[in-house]
């Protein structure tokens, strides 16, 4: 028997999956680390951070599931994209990796905008300058930390980081690459005008990959770290999204899906590159060889909840602790009493800033209509229905784009609840699915191996062969008109809070 692992480094911990050629998960481990702010809006990680967490969350594979590495046929690497690795000549980290939720270069971005213009970023990259990307951070540093700067001899992004730590090789694959603001995402390739344009070299970055093709051999030394032979063949990946849209499936036309982790994405396969001029959509690269994707990115999804737990969920928290359940399901226990709309309680999920539909680090979360009656169940309830909101700004902007939209199927941590889901289907006015794969990116990077190592044909027939639907929340009509409603109040409010939230803002600077 043949074994893939696949291996995601998230903002919040890196998970490791072994999986079998049929698609069963054999064994699968997450181990966590923090994340540093050292300022407002400001969001790094120690590279070092995550290859112990590799390391330990390999070794964990093995000891979990009785096997070793030998029977490992490939390994796939996923992870959270846009994150700045910064190397010197002698292939050290030069300072934490600035990650894609951090909002320092908002400047950086109103700089290429005024120096390259609007129509040549999407030209030569199919995206706008967004605080997120990669570019923007080489050029913040370059005006900030010039003593770093000037000692760069490489940037990779967080997987690649890791690929190295595994192989000694310097490589990335187009999906992570399209959202550093340097691919030339229709030709696959980095883009020569925008490197000249910001004056960054192109020796900095590395070799560009299509996400099965085999990258590199563990080494010896990673091999004595991790139990992974040594020799064993590590394919490109895939950028977190694009990883996790193999590991639910969509890998055709028609099928979208709604990821509910730290952030939102909402994800559509394209068969040709659609740009967008002036859209806070991403057109990036697939996963899949010759196909690309559109998505877009709310930058605090499962984030807002995750926020109300350790905030205002204390006692769900020890609840939880003595009774041996989960926090998160007491609190969507009460969030389900309260019922659609939480009797008029609004809740705007910007707790990190926005991308899409608004691309402001300044925007701020909140709960609108707080009255007395309100208790913590309605302001859950708003919780989860306002990041179903925010999504659904994203699939709006798709069917604008002409993507047909027939099953949305979900997944991330967020996806384990039902009411959660449900309240999905009535927002977004279409079936929401979830699929027997749960591992998202981990598992998506899992199959890119197998179809590296020779065990699938392509990625569709590994998708194919491994991945079923297995639970389905249809629209319910009352609620869908009740959602419409609310949603239209929610869209009004960002425009008319905006000062109000950069004024605010201002007061933390």
């Amino acid at each position: 028997m043949l074994y893939l692992l696949g291996i995601d480094i998230g903002t919040s911990g890196t998970k490791a999956v072994l999986v079998e050629e049929d698609g069963r998960v054999v064994a699968s481990s997450y181990v966590e680390y923090p994340l540093s702010q050292p300022r407002q809006g400001w969001a790094e990680q120690d590279p070092e951070q995550w290859w112990q967490a590799v390391v330990a969350a390999v070794q964990a594979i093995w000891a979990k599931s009785g096997l070793d590495g030998r029977d490992v046929a490939g390994v796939g690497l996923s992870g959270q994209m846009h994150g700045a690795v910064v190397l010197d000549a002698n292939y050290q980290v030069l300072r934490p990796a600035i990650l894609w939720c951090d909002q320092r270069t908002g400047g950086e971005c109103t700089w290429m905008y005024q120096e390259i213009g609007e129509e040549k970023l999407y030209q030569w990259t199919g995206n706008p300058a967004l605080p997120g990307f990669t570019a923007p951070k080489l050029v913040w540093l370059r005006r900030h930390e010039p003593e770093i700067y000037n000692q760069i001899r490489h940037v990779l992004l967080p997987k690649d980081y890791i690929r190295f730590r595994l192989t000694g090789e310097l490589a990335t694959e187009v999906s992570d690459a399209s959202g550093t603001l340097l691919l030339d995402v229709a030709a696959r390739r980095w883009s020569g005008e925008m490197l000249a344009a910001l004056d960054l070299p192109r020796e900095w970055l590395p070799r560009v990959h299509e996400s099965p093709e085999i990258t590199g051999q563990i080494t010896p030394e990673a091999a004595a770290a991790t139990g992974l032979p040594a020799g064993t063949p590590v394919v490109g990946g895939g950028g977190d999204q694009a990883a996790g849209a193999v590991g639910t499936g969509i890998v055709e036309e028609g099928i979208l899906s709604a990821a509910l982790g730290t952030s939102g994405v909402v994800f559509a396969m394209t068969a040709k590159p659609s740009i967008q001029p002036g859209s806070t959509l991403h057109a990036f690269c697939h996963a899949v060889p010759g196909k690309w994707h559109l998505m877009g990115v709310m930058l605090a999804a499962g984030a807002s909840l995750q926020w109300f737990r350790n905030q205002l969920g204390g006692e769900e928290i020890k609840e939880a602790a003595a009774t041996g359940t989960d926090p998160y399901d007491l609190l969507t226990a009460r969030a389900a009493e309260a019922g659609p709309g939480a009797e008029g309680l609004l809740f705007l999920p910007y707790l990190l800033g926005e991308r899409t539909p608004h691309p402001d680090p300044a925007a701020r979360g909140g709960f609108i209509g707080l009255t007395m009656r309100h208790r913590k169940g309605h302001l859950v309830r708003a919780v989860l229905e306002g990041v179903a909101f925010g999504l659904r700004d994203s699939l709006e902007l798709l069917q604008q784009a002409g993507v047909k939209v027939e099953e949305i199927r979900v997944s991330g941590g967020g996806a384990r609840s039902p009411l959660w889901r449900q309240i999905l289907a009535g927002v977004f006015k279409h079936p929401v699915t979830t699929v027997n794969s749960t591992d998202g990116p981990a598992f998506g990077a899992a199959l890119l191996a197998g179809v590296g190592a020779g065990i699938y044909p392509s990625v569709e027939a590994a998708c194919r062969s491994t991945i079923k639907v297995t639970s389905r929340a249809e629209p319910v009509l009352s609620e869908v008109s009740a959602y419409d409603h609310l949603y239209a109040l929610y869209k009004s409010l960002y425009p008319l809070l905006r000062d109000t939230m950069h004024d605010l803002t201002k007061l933390t600077e």
